[in-house]
């Protein structure tokens, strides 16, 4: 819930989103429909491309793809558009921090990557190519065909690539669970870690 409002407080400043959200914004404005739907079901859509990597869900991975879309859209329904700059870079900062505090949290959970994280790790599996070049690839394709369907691209795109790693690195230790003693279900950890915190 928390990423979906982070994610919302970056539509709303006007400088920029995180690289899939340039692309859902992008979708959107083509589509009609609102963000957190479009997001939502390309979370589905990547979900089934995990089918031929042979990466398989956890609760998270499931709990990404429902709840991340209805929260942005909640979040957009309630926070209207920041105007002057000094509330948009401020809206700007904090949902960057929002995003790298729920970001910690996720992945401290240890129930599974989200489907973007998933198919980037199930890509550097089925390739071999290291989880940097795999996911600079698909974030640069993104942020592109996002950019040319009308998303929204800016300092804030520029400040959460930097940013995000550092911050979700800072709230993961701050999040930290002890490991289980005994079985665990948890899908690809280590992989979803590299994966979301290598940006």
């Amino acid at each position: 819930m928390l990423y979906g409002a982070s994610s919302a407080l970056l539509v709303r400043s006007g400088l920029g989103l995180e690289p899939w959200n340039v692309l859902h914004q992008g979708l959107a404005e083509r589509t009609g429909l609102s963000m957190g739907v479009v997001l939502t079901l390309l979370g589905a859509a990547v979900l089934l491309l995990w089918i031929p990597l042979r990466q398989r869900p956890g609760l998270g991975t499931i709990s990404n793809v429902l709840v991340i879309g209805a929260a942005m859209d909640a979040t957009l329904a309630f926070v209207p558009d920041a105007h002057g700059w000094t509330p948009r870079i401020t809206m700007m900062v904090a949902g960057i921090v929002l995003n790298g505090a729920a970001t910690g949290l996720y992945i401290a959970a240890r129930f599974g990557p989200g489907p973007r994280d998933g198919l980037m790790t199930g890509l550097n599996q089925r390739t071999g190519l290291s989880v940097r070049l795999v996911r600079t690839a698909v974030e640069i394709t993104v942020v592109v065909t996002g950019f040319a369907l009308g998303g929204t691209v800016g300092a804030g795109t520029l400040l959460y690539a930097v940013t995000i790693g550092p911050l979700a690195q800072v709230f993961l230790r701050v999040f930290a669970v002890p490991s289980a003693s005994g079985g665990s279900t948890v899908v690809a950890t280590g992989q979803s870690r590299r994966a979301i915190l290598r940006r």
